[in-house]
């Protein structure tokens, strides 16, 4: 089963059709039909190791600001307690979530999903990000989830490259700043390359702007770890960024990089910044 990593932007994405979204709908038609789901998602981001385990995950808007159509949008997926099973096994985690109340599908998860897989029938598992852990321990964590693959398990990971919300330029709907664009070019030339050298990026100057806080850009170590177990750099696909701080390029391990098609239109935009400042969306 191939690997991914999608740059997910806004919740907005859930309900829009744009370029990003187009090319995340491509990938879901090019895939095989996965048994199941893996994701780690940036908006899981705890002090610990957890898998959701629940039969019926429950969705988990966990933002600020957004349109009521937004809070109301269903992700029914199921869930897959054998498929947490075998991950426990492998990230021998300090929690596996059997009651819906213990998390969930967060936006991070549904908000991709929604597109490459909008019938909702794929059963979905998060792995939650150990956020007192270092890169090298992310990128091993992700090589040793690899045998998945071969019993039929997508793993996706959804974040973004670059995410600084307190630098958003909403005059720059579909550009960055100089900073966003040498540092994503520079992870894409890692993961096209060498990922698994992916640790190194944190000495490049940009470093601090484009990941001020690691939750975003952890779950990119997954793919590759991924990458790096098997042997082979990742494909990029929907390359672009938005509102000068945001990098929308997601990554593929395994698969041909669908062909972007359908709308031109660029990625999602976040709420009145006069009503709610873009670090307060929890986007």
């Amino acid at each position: 089963m191939p690997a991914a990593f999608i740059g997910h932007g806004s919740p907005m994405n859930t309900l829009e059709d744009n370029r990003y979204t187009a090319a995340w709908r491509a990938f879901g038609a090019s895939l095989p039909r996965p048994r199941a789901i893996l994701c780690v998602s940036a908006h899981w981001y705890i002090n610990g190791t957890a898998v959701t385990a629940m039969p019926r995950p429950k969705v988990i808007h966990d933002f600020y600001g957004f349109p009521p159509e937004l809070f109301a949008y269903d992700y029914p997926a199921p869930g897959a307690p054998d498929v947490a099973e075998e991950v426990a096994e492998i990230a021998k985690p300090h929690y596996v979530g059997l009651d819906r109340d213990s998390w969930g599908l967060d936006h991070g998860a549904w908000s991709v999903l929604a597109h490459v897989f909008p019938k909702a029938d794929i059963p979905v598992v998060q792995l939650s990000i150990h956020a007192g852990q270092d890169m090298d321990y992310h990128l091993d964590l992700a090589a040793s989830l690899a045998p998945l693959r071969a019993r039929g398990v997508l793993i996706l990971g959804s974040g973004n490259v670059v995410h600084n919300l307190r630098r958003i330029d909403f005059r720059r709907p579909d550009l960055a700043f100089d900073w966003a664009e040498r540092f994503d070019d520079e992870v894409k030339g890692i993961m096209t390359s060498k990922p698994a050298r992916l640790a190194a990026v944190a000495s490049h100057a940009d470093y601090a702007l484009s990941v001020p806080t690691p939750e975003h850009f952890l779950p990119l170590a997954y793919l590759a770890g991924l990458c790096n177990a098997a042997s082979e750099p990742a494909a990029p696909f929907a390359e672009g960024r938005t509102m000068g701080s945001i990098s929308m390029t997601s990554y593929v391990l395994g698969g041909a990089a669908p062909a972007e098609r359908g709308s031109r239109e660029g990625a999602a935009g976040l709420p009145d910044p006069q009503v709610v400042p873009p670090d307060d969306t929890n986007a």
